[in-house]
């Protein structure tokens, strides 16, 4: 069909057609042909997928409509293998029928990692450095060694292991702590009668401690003097390398 141009009135109808086509082709394209492309209005909502088993997190996924993918796994102790980790999109997106959710899950098998030396650490120090290797914290077992707080051995099931050793991610080994006494026992030391400077030289010269310090301003021995101690030395009795010997000293204590 052909539109007369004769006049400004067929030029007005014209131009007036040819943009009431465009805005038809427009609202058509926007309104109609992309909602019913895009699943308009039938958006899903991705659901929480962490902590699940696979085939939870399948049939979860599979009831909605969706799919999944696993695109990563790594080892978390206490969790138990084939357990989801992570996932994208995240929990309560929104996303079109059939979309793929990806996920990182927990490995079948933990990976082997090499004992860190922990001997001659502190009992804390140990503690830290075996987290960042990926083991558990530890227990302790301790043994009479005047190394007090000090990591005399390590065990795994019974048996010593040294640095180095391979062992699987996410074990809990057993550290052996010296308790600040030996087995080997020694004759108490006298220290009445001495200056306290003294005193602390024989105890700790012998292997000992110096436990608790008294000071008595009524004692008649002389200001600075020990006149007393415990465990007592006037017996003959015997005492382990690491225990410890409490003393009085005469006078005031200083400042």
């Amino acid at each position: 069909m052909k539109i007369s141009t004769n006049s400004k009135k067929d030029v007005y109808t014209h131009i007036a057609i040819i943009i009431l086509s465009l805005l038809v082709l427009f609202f058509s394209f926007f309104f109609l042909y992309l909602p019913w492309s895009t699943n308009h209005g039938e958006a899903i909502t991705v659901p929480n997928l962490k902590g699940l088993s696979m085939e939870e997190a399948e049939d979860l996924l599979s009831d909605r409509n969706l799919e999944f993918e696993v695109t990563d796994s790594t080892f978390t102790p206490n969790l138990k293998p084939l357990t989801v980790l992570s996932q994208y999109p995240l929990e309560n997106s929104k996303v079109k029928q059939g979309r793929k959710i990806y996920l990182t899950i927990n490995t079948e098998t933990a990976p082997m990692i090499k004992l860190p030396k922990l001997t001659e650490m502190s009992v804390r120090s140990a503690e830290q450095q075996l987290l960042v290797s990926g083991l558990l914290k530890p227990d302790l077992e301790y043994q009479n060694d005047i190394r007090e707080n000090e990591v005399l051995e390590v065990k795994y099931q019974g048996t010593k292991m040294d640095a180095g050793t391979l062992i699987a991610k996410g074990s809990k080994i057993t550290l052996v702590i010296g308790n600040g006494t030996g087995d080997t026992e020694i004759d108490i030391p006298c220290v009445e009668g001495k200056g306290f400077d003294e005193a602390q030289i024989i105890i700790k010269g012998s292997g000992l401690q110096i436990g608790t310090i008294i000071y008595d301003p009524a004692s008649t021995e002389p200001a600075g003097v020990v006149f007393r101690q415990n465990p007592a030395c006037s017996d003959g009795g015997k005492i382990r390398s690491g225990e410890m010997i409490d003393i009085w000293i005469s006078g005031e204590q200083p400042n």
